[in-house]
């Protein structure tokens, strides 16, 4: 039942431990935990901290397992509390702020953490936004004293997100969502900053780009009452549904990044709302787009604008995906050109991948609206994104599944020798074979 409740409504409402148990369920799926590894805990209105137990597999926790340890210390539950929760007690003594915090070892950030560095989160701008400022904790024994006073220095100086040396990271906020949030994109960082160093040089955003992203991509439109939704539309939802869950679990979206949309027969679209989570999408959260008009009550994605100007210049694409593909990204962050002409069906599908300057894609939607055709269906925008144009959902969701199955073989090759791509020859063969 958890797995359906429509978080960003109705998560608050939720009983501490059936928070606990959704999250952390979420955490372990996504290998970001072991079975014995991570806590988390909430503090709640009546000053009690409930926490997840140590020694308890993490991978089918419920709600039972969950303790609960009053202001006075006494301690309700079946197990004993995780041995952190002295640093979790000593944070929310220091910060009134923070109402819930987490804690894991995902292997991206401990690669970090035993190397004393922290990740560069100016790779994309939202996501400095998000994990705000980031510290790095002195060593100490787990669960001790020294390290709770260490961790909870760097909280009192006004971080909320602290990581570990040679351990992990800690991560409060005013609810458990929002830690999540912070910790998943923080470790988004990590795994692209490690991936993207095996093709070349990392190349982070400057203040100025960052200013500028934040600036405009505003959303102003007027808005209409839906009060007629034919049986396409609702298809259409569903539809896109089911495909923005399948790209959130297969880890080509983070739970608030990543844009579908999807064109409807009489030349409005359907589009993914702005800041929702992708794992819990509904239909209902999806916003129709008519014209200069946006569906009464609801906040489209930023990239709104330029998804209605490719669909008005181009009457053959009927889906796009802007996406954070892990892999794809890594030739969005450094110089290296994404060269689909690795295996016949990359070629096939992706054809001439471009590259655009960052900011483009916002700040001059109609030129890039004009770059493409039907040899390039697919930009990457430099430290933003890969927009991904489709003739159907989802024929754009499978361009966009190859095209991160292939960086992925191309960034693993780097530790094997030089690529032998597909030469001149053998890609006219394929254009006549294909038709293309």
């Amino acid at each position: 039942v958890l797995k359906h409740v429509k978080v960003e409504k109705y998560f608050d409402l939720l009983h501490p431990a059936d928070q606990l148990v959704m999250l952390m369920e979420r955490i372990y799926q996504y290998g970001m935990t072991t079975t014995s590894g991570g806590n988390l805990s909430i503090l709640d209105d009546n000053g009690d901290i409930w926490i997840t137990p140590g020694s308890v597999d993490k991978g089918s926790l419920s709600r039972k397992d969950i303790i609960q340890v009053k202001p006075d210390g006494t301690v309700i539950g079946i197990h004993k509390p995780s041995s952190e929760f002295p640093v979790h007690a000593r944070i929310y003594k220091s910060r009134q702020d923070i109402k819930a915090i987490l804690h894991a070892h995902p292997p991206a950030l401990v690669a970090f953490s035993i190397v004393r560095q922290i990740p560069e989160t100016r790779l994309i701008p939202n996501f400095v936004e998000i994990c705000g400022n980031v510290s790095m904790a002195i060593y100490d024994v787990p669960g001790s004293t020294g390290l709770s006073i260490k961790v909870t220095n760097e909280f009192e100086k006004g971080n909320n997100v602290v990581m570990l040396e040679n351990h992990g990271v800690f991560v409060g906020a005013t609810d458990l969502f929002k830690a999540f949030m912070a910790f998943e994109t923080l470790d988004y960082c990590a795994r692209l900053q490690i991936e993207a160093a095996k093709l070349g040089k990392i190349r982070p955003l400057n203040d100025k780009y960052i200013k500028i992203s934040k600036e405009k991509q505003n959303v102003e439109m007027d808005e209409f009452v839906n009060k007629s939704i034919s049986s396409e539309e609702r298809e259409a939802r569903r539809e896109m549904c089911t495909l923005i869950r399948r790209a959130y679990d297969q880890q080509l979206f983070t739970s608030t990044q990543g844009t579908f949309s999807q064109k409807l027969s009489d030349g409005s679209f359907l589009i993914t709302p702005y800041h929702k989570d992708r794992k819990y999408m509904e239909e209902s959260d999806i916003v129709r787009i008519v014209g200069e008009w946006k569906e009464a009550g609801k906040m489209p994605s930023r990239s709104a604008i330029l998804h209605k100007k490719i669909y008005d210049k181009h009457p053959e694409i009927k889906s796009i995906i802007i996406a954070h593909a892990p892999y794809v990204m890594t030739f969005a962050v450094t110089d290296c050109e994404f060269d689909s002409r690795t295996i016949p069906e990359s070629y096939i599908m992706l054809r001439d991948v471009k590259k655009i300057p960052f900011g483009a894609s916002f700040m001059q939607p109609d030129m890039v609206a004009d770059m493409f055709d039907s040899m390039t269906p697919i930009l990457i925008a430099e430290n933003d994104c890969v927009i991904v144009t489709g003739s159907s959902l989802i024929n754009a969701f499978d361009k966009l599944e190859v095209m991160e199955y292939s960086a992925k073989a191309i960034v693993s090759s780097k530790a094997l020798g030089d690529i032998v791509a597909i030469t001149d020859e053998e890609v006219k063969d394929l254009r006549e074979a294909f038709n293309f």
